[in-house]
C-alpha cells in the first residue's frame, strides 16, 4: 500500500501537470466566449463573472471580421478548459487515493511528518478548487495557477519531504491528533487555495487600473477583480474560524500532554502570528476605510505566515512539535 501510495502520487502529479498546460492553452488562446458582431465593427473580449457575477471587460478592443466569430481558437479554447477541469478532477482522485492508501499503509491518520501533511493539505486545497469551480464555472482560468502551485509543493514534498511509513510517535498518540491535526490540515488547504483568487485580484486590480507590465499583463483575461476579491474574502471567512478552533484544540491537548496550554515554542508561536496575521486581514477587509489591495496584501502575508511555519520552523528551528520527519 505505501508503494502504490507513492506511485499515485507521482500519476498526481503528472496530471495536474497535464492540467495546468491544458489551461495555459485556454489562457493563451484567449476569450472562450465568442460573440456575434458586424463585419468590421469593434469587440471586446468578455471575460468570466467573478463571485456575484461581478464580470469584467478587457479593455483592449479589437477589429474582427463577422465570419470569424466564434473562432476556431476560440472553441479550441473551450475544448482546452474543459479537458483541464476534467484531467483536474482525476488529479483530485489520484490525490486522494495517495492520501487513503498512505494511511491504509500506516495504520493510521495519514497526519504524521510533514510529508503527509503537505500531501492531505494540497489534496484540501485541490478538492476546495473543484467544489468553487462547481459553483462558479467561469473562475476555470484561475486553474491555471491552482494547478500550478499543486505541481509544485507536490514534487518538493515528493523530491524533498518524502520519508518512509512509520508508526506514529508515542506523543502523538491521543484522540486529539485527530481533532487538532484535522482541524489545521483544513484551515491551511483553505487558505493554500484562498492565496490564489488573492495574488490573481492583485495582478487584476492592476490591469483594471491601466498597468500594462509585468505581472499585471498575467492577468489580461482573469475574471473581473471585484469577483477576485470576493472570493479571496469569502475563503478567508469560511478557514479563519477553524484555523482558530484547531489553535484552540492545540492548547487544551499541549495542556494534557506538557501540563501547560502554551510554552512559546516555535510552531505556537509561528501559528499564533498566523492567526493575528488573518484576524488583521478579516478586519481589514471589514474596515471602509482601508482599501481592498491593502487588506488583500495582509491575506497573502498570513499565507507566507503559514509557510514559514509548516516549512521554516521544521527545518530551522527545534521545539516541542519536531514531528515533521525531516532534518
Amino acid at each position: 500500500m505505501s508503494a502504490l501510495s507513492d506511485q499515485l502520487v507521482t500519476y498526481a502529479i503528472l496530471a495536474y501537470l497535464v492540467a495546468m498546460i491544458s489551461h495555459a492553452v485556454e489562457y493563451a488562446l484567449g476569450n472562450a466566449r465568442a460573440v456575434q458582431v458586424k463585419a468590421g465593427a469593434p469587440v471586446r473580449e468578455l471575460v468570466g463573472a467573478g463571485v456575484g457575477d461581478a464580470g469584467g471587460i478587457v479593455e483592449e478592443p479589437a477589429t474582427v471580421p463577422a465570419e470569424t466569430r466564434p473562432s476556431r481558437s476560440a472553441a479550441r479554447a473551450v475544448v482546452a478548459g474543459r479537458i483541464a477541469a476534467w484531467v483536474t478532477a482525476l488529479a483530485v482522485a489520484l490525490h486522494l487515493g495517495a492520501v487513503v492508501t498512505r494511511g491504509v499503509a500506516a495504520e493510521r491518520m495519514p497526519w504524521g511528518n510533514m510529508y503527509e501533511f503537505v500531501l492531505t493539505v494540497t489534496f484540501i486545497g485541490a478538492a476546495a478548487w473543484l467544489a468553487v469551480l462547481w459553483k462558479q464555472p467561469s473562475l476555470r482560468r484561475l486553474g491555471l495557477f491552482l494547478t500550478l502551485v499543486m505541481v509544485l509543493l507536490l514534487a518538493f514534498a515528493e523530491l524533498k519531504l518524502y520519508v518512509q511509513v512509520t508508526p506514529l510517535m508515542p506523543a502523538l498518540q491521543s484522540y486529539w491528533f485527530i481533532i487538532h491535526v484535522s482541524t489545521i490540515i483544513f484551515a491551511s488547504g483553505i487558505f493554500l487555495l484562498g492565496v490564489v483568487p488573492a495574488a490573481s485580484y492583485l495582478m487584476r486590480a492592476g490591469w483594471e487600473q491601466g498597468k500594462r507590465s509585468f505581472p499585471y499583463t498575467l492577468a489580461r483575461r482573469l475574471p473581473a477583480a471585484a469577483g477576485l476579491e470576493r472570493l479571496t474574502f469569502a475563503l478567508h471567512a469560511f478557514a479563519f474560524p477553524i484555523f482558530t478552533f484547531a489553535v484552540i484544540a492545540g492548547a487544551i491537548w499541549a495542556e494534557a500532554a506538557w501540563g501547560r496550554a502554551w510554552g512559546w515554542d516555535p510552531k505556537e508561536t509561528w501559528a499564533f502570528i498566523s492567526w493575528v496575521v488573518y484576524a488583521g486581514y478579516l478586519h481589514a477587509r471589514a474596515t471602509p476605510s482601508i482599501k481592498r489591495n491593502v487588506a488583500t496584501w495582509i491575506s497573502i502575508l498570513g499565507f507566507l505566515t503559514m509557510l514559514m511555519n509548516l516549512f521554516g520552523v521544521n527545518f530551522f528551528f527545534t521545539g516541542l512539535h519536531s514531528y515533521a520527519g525531516v532534518n
